[in-house]
């Protein structure tokens, strides 16, 4: 019983994260305008994202373009789109492997040795989803601070976190630990597979 609702908590988990990481992706709210001024009244709100930046005006209209070219993007942006690209269709990849692993673990009778490599396969696939996504989030938030002390930095190109960086960090927290609970059940199933059957270590 422990044992399923270890599984279909980290499918849970696993799920959410996928979930969090394709929104991330797609936000445009990784870097917004920093308020240090003393301004009351602010009538334009700046979003940049990995693929397009926003402008609201008074909260009222919003206005967001994609960026023209990819040549001229930044290295660091251009490297930050591709790792998030490949964490997303790994997140998927390893969100359908789990429930691969789910369905034939509660499929077979063979008990702890039937697990099957899938949920191996789903905990690791996990742990490098959660790796990915937290690169660019937290080199893109290293940025943002450094840039905010930064004096030598006008004050109308300071940013602030945005939302996406949280929606990032919570997805990769989220994605490691179900990676950290299936790679787990596996090493359960696996200790007690050979402690049931002693012939399996011998080989």
């Amino acid at each position: 019983m422990a044992c399923c609702v270890l599984q279909i908590t980290g499918l849970i988990l696993g799920g959410v994260g996928m979930v969090g990481t394709l929104a991330a992706t797609v936000m445009p709210q990784w870097r917004v305008s920093a308020y240090i001024d003393g301004n009351i009244v602010v009538f334009e709100t700046i979003w940049e994202g990995l693929w397009m930046d926003c402008i609201s005006h008074l909260g009222l209209r919003l206005q967001c373009k994609f960026y023209d070219s990819v040549l001229a993007l930044p290295p660091a942006l251009e490297a930050f789109r591709a790792l998030m690209c490949i964490a997303v269709v790994l997140s998927v990849l390893s969100f359908l492997t789990a429930i691969v692993g789910v369905k034939y673990t509660h499929g077979t009778k063979e008990g702890p040795q039937g697990v099957s490599i899938f949920i191996l396969a789903a905990g690791v696939a996990f742990l490098l989803t959660g790796t990915l996504v937290l690169i660019p989030v937290s080199w893109t938030a290293g940025s943002i601070i450094h840039d905010f002390y930064d004096p030598e930095v006008p004050v109308p190109l300071k940013r602030e976190l945005g939302a996406a960086l949280y929606v990032g960090w919570v997805s990769t927290a989220l994605l490691i630990t179900a990676g950290a609970m299936y790679c787990h059940f596996w090493c359960w199933a696996d200790k007690s597979a050979k402690s049931r059957y002693p012939s399996l270590s011998q080989h």
